[in-house]
């Protein structure tokens, strides 16, 4: 009878047991791969949510907010790239790399967005639509990978499609949405099930793709790399993280070859340059002040997000707190805390960069709160579970119930309030009543339109331009005296005092018609030469015509 030889199986033979909510994976393991039934239950999850998240984005796209003067910049330099085949309505400064409106201006043309649409930057908003549905699936994708289960995957794109604070800054035209679904896809591809190199290429390329979309995009760079090694088996790492490397350079360095071929890498005299826009970012641009200055513009920016979502807020930072002790959290934790951090250095802090940090909270406040319960559940006794289960319940619904009383108002006002109708009526207004080769100073959020009405593209001027850049101020050697009206707005407001020209200009109108009341105020101020004194300017006392076009609107 032969002998009985009894071993112990390889390490790979093994069986795993059933992970619960909030296990994590062995270094470099693989998840199983899902099966067609588990695809399916995913889009039964996923397909309501997007539909959900497009409602919610789609109405009333073209009323709240009001059109304001970013939106119509980046606007502007999309319909420049298709229209005139340039970088930049005005001259490209290197401010910001093209690749964000280049993409806007690829959707447009695809899909004659500026011909469907009275106001140019509704065509810019619905690409935004389209950005935010692309992001949601992502983040559905990226709740996924991380072992998150699908209510819980579900309840991070249900919050990124619902709170005010998301909805106002997802529907706002800024680069910094078009480069969120980019970001997702590289975390996302940073976390493959296979073909681990692959993956980890594909991450460094949308990274790359993200950074040249909006450059403060770089600052997630370390975390993502973070995220490449943990992920990585040791014995590979020595040359998948050099591939990544590689390709995030060599798409990071089309920039600097575009700026080289145009001769515009260095400075040089009558040139603008790559190393003046990063001289600017980094060091010339005027700073936001300190965070815990009540009177400085961080402080009102943080107010800003502060009065569309409250709720998300503190909650994201007590969940990115405690994600700091859930492994598969961690990354995007330190990301999400590093970056609120960051905020708190002098300097300038701009007003969308709250938008790569919303899918952040939406994916960490569930997240975090599921691998707790999944803790809980698997230490505690049958009758502590019990409790435990019903105090996350209670907290959940009670979560839930605050959710809907915070978000109530903001979405009422997002979702129904004609925000944007003092510009569209200072804008008929003008194509009315002024003559087309009238010189025009212009928020940049009606610079499309009003040249598409047959204003001279020359004379539409966007009033950052009229004293900071050369080709302008060139084309008025008189000063404020060479225009004819001025449209005074919000974000027109915030800049009189460091415009000497804009400031004269002002001071030597009177105000022929005002629409709307408070911020969302819109003037339309006639220049001539007359006494400052006399002339009403912007903040002077309204006109007949003024108090009545005022009252008339809500």
């Amino acid at each position: 009878m032969a002998a009985v030889t009894l071993s112990r199986p390889a390490t790979s033979a093994v069986r795993p047991l059933p992970r619960l909510p909030g296990d994590e994976l062995p270094e470099g393991a693989e998840p199983p791969r899902p099966r067609g039934g588990a695809r399916l239950r995913s889009l039964l999850w996923l397909v309501p949510l997007l539909a959900l998240t497009g409602l919610v984005q789609g109405i009333n796209l073209t009323g709240a907010p009001q059109r304001f003067d970013d939106e119509g910049t980046y606007v502007a330099q999309a319909f420049a790239v298709g229209t005139y085949g340039d970088l930049a309505h005005y001259t490209y400064f290197y401010d910001h790399p093209p690749l964000g409106w280049l993409q806007m201006a690829g959707w447009t043309q695809l899909t004659a967005g500026f011909s469907r649409y009275e106001e140019a930057v509704t065509a810019g908003r619905e690409f935004m639509l389209v950005c935010t549905l692309v992001a949601a699936g992502l983040l559905w994708l990226l709740a996924r990978r991380l072992e998150m289960s699908r209510p819980a995957a579900a309840a991070a794109v249900a919050i990124f499609a619902l709170s005010p604070l998301a909805v106002q800054f997802h529907r706002s035209v800024y680069l910094d949405n078009i480069a969120t679904p980019w970001l997702l896809a590289a975390f996302v591809l940073a976390l493959p099930r296979r073909e681990q190199l692959a993956g980890y290429a594909g991450a460094a390329a949308a990274f790359g793709v993200a950074v040249l979309t909006k450059e403060t995009y770089l600052l997630f760079l370390p975390f993502l790399a973070w995220q490449m090694w943990r992920g990585a088996h040791p014995s590979t790492r020595r040359y998948v993280l050099p591939v990544a490397g590689t390709v995030f350079v060599l798409v990071g360095s089309v920039y600097v070859l575009m700026a080289a071929l145009k001769h515009e890498l260095l400075p040089s005299a009558g040139r603008t340059s790559l190393w003046d826009g990063v001289w600017f970012q980094l060091v010339d641009r005027p700073g936001s002040g300190w965070l815990a200055d009540t009177s400085s513009a961080a402080y009102a920016t943080v107010g800003i997000w502060w009065r569309l979502d409250p709720l998300l807020i503190v909650a994201a930072l007590l969940a990115a707190r405690f994600a700091l002790h859930v492994r598969h959290l961690l990354p995007l934790a330190a990301a999400f805390l590093t970056l609120v951090a960051f905020m708190f250095r002098p300097g300038y802090l701009p007003v969308p960069y709250v938008v790569p940090l919303i899918p952040l909270a939406a994916l960490l406040v569930p997240g975090t709160v599921e691998a707790f319960l999944g803790r809980a559940l698997r230490s505690a006794r049958p009758h502590a579970r019990r409790f435990g289960l019903t105090a996350v319940a209670t907290v959940a619904a009670a979560g839930v119930g605050f959710a809907g009383a915070s978000w109530q108002a903001p979405l009422d006002a997002l979702l129904t309030t004609d925000q944007d109708r003092p510009m569209r009526q200072a804008q008929e207004w003008l194509e009315e009543h002024a003559d087309r080769d009238d010189r025009l100073i212009v928020d940049d959020a009606m610079w499309v339109d009003l040249v598409r009405a047959g204003f001279d593209r020359a004379g539409v001027v966007w009033y950052y331009k009229v004293d900071t850049d050369p080709s302008v101020v060139g084309r008025a050697p008189d000063g404020w005296s060479d225009y004819d009206y001025v449209v005074v707005t919000e974000s027109m407001r915030r800049l009189l005092g460091d415009a000497p020209v804009l400031d004269d200009a002002i001071r030597h109108a009177s105000t022929v018609v005002a629409f709307g009341t408070g911020t969302g105020m819109v003037e339309v101020l006639e220049v001539a030469v007359v006494d400052p004194d006399v002339a009403t300017g912007a903040a002077g006392p309204a006109t007949a015509a003024t108090a009545t076009a005022s009252s008339a609107v809500p």
